[in-house]
């Protein structure tokens, strides 16, 4: 019971940390400033990690390394914690399953933030945070958007790429359970 504890207290505190990482690359690759409130909690939460990695990993092509490499870091030291508690730390399971969780936790992160894009078209659609949402997952909407056409005005774009992710996510996950 109290490994199982220490296991969700594990995945909750590294899924929310490698996920702002990961937010704050994916920012920087889009060219998107978040509203102050969210830019704050973002660089708040991450300086600690990132400040130190940037000097040893200056961003390249205009990428901030420092943070995809610090999201790569909380998922092997998770990893590896999940796998002790549990009694079954070996280095092959950790370099798979690190790197099932980081493509776990990437592909869920663009279904979240589609999902809240829908979310948004529904509610509010100028809400302070629709135009940061909708710039993150235009990289991925927008070549989706070319060939699906809207249906009596209603754009289906958002349902095509959760499925194209969800079948994606599939892939992945089978390929890298097929080397374990």
């Amino acid at each position: 019971m109290l490994n199982s504890i220490l296991v969700l207290i594990v995945d909750t505190v590294s899924a929310v940390l490698g996920g702002v990482l990961l937010l704050r690359f994916w920012m920087q690759v889009v060219r998107v400033r978040p509203p102050a409130s969210l830019g704050q909690f973002t660089f708040q939460l991450t300086d600690w990690l990132v400040r130190p990695l940037r000097r040893i990993l200056p961003g390249v092509g205009g990428y901030d390394w420092a943070s995809m490499i610090a999201a790569c870091l909380v998922i092997v030291i998770a990893v590896a914690i999940d796998l002790a508690v549990m009694s079954r730390f070996s280095p092959q399971f950790l370099v798979l399953l690190s790197l099932l969780r980081f493509v776990e936790w990437v592909f869920y992160g663009f279904m979240g933030f589609i999902i809240i894009e829908a979310i948004f078209s529904w509610v509010n659609p100028h809400a302070p945070l629709a135009p940061f949402i909708r710039a993150l997952n235009d990289p991925l909407l927008r070549p989706l958007r070319r060939v699906v056409p809207l249906i009596g005005n209603i754009d289906l774009t958002p349902l095509v790429a959760l499925v194209l992710l969800r079948i994606g996510l599939m892939l992945v996950t089978s390929l890298v359970t097929s080397l374990a």
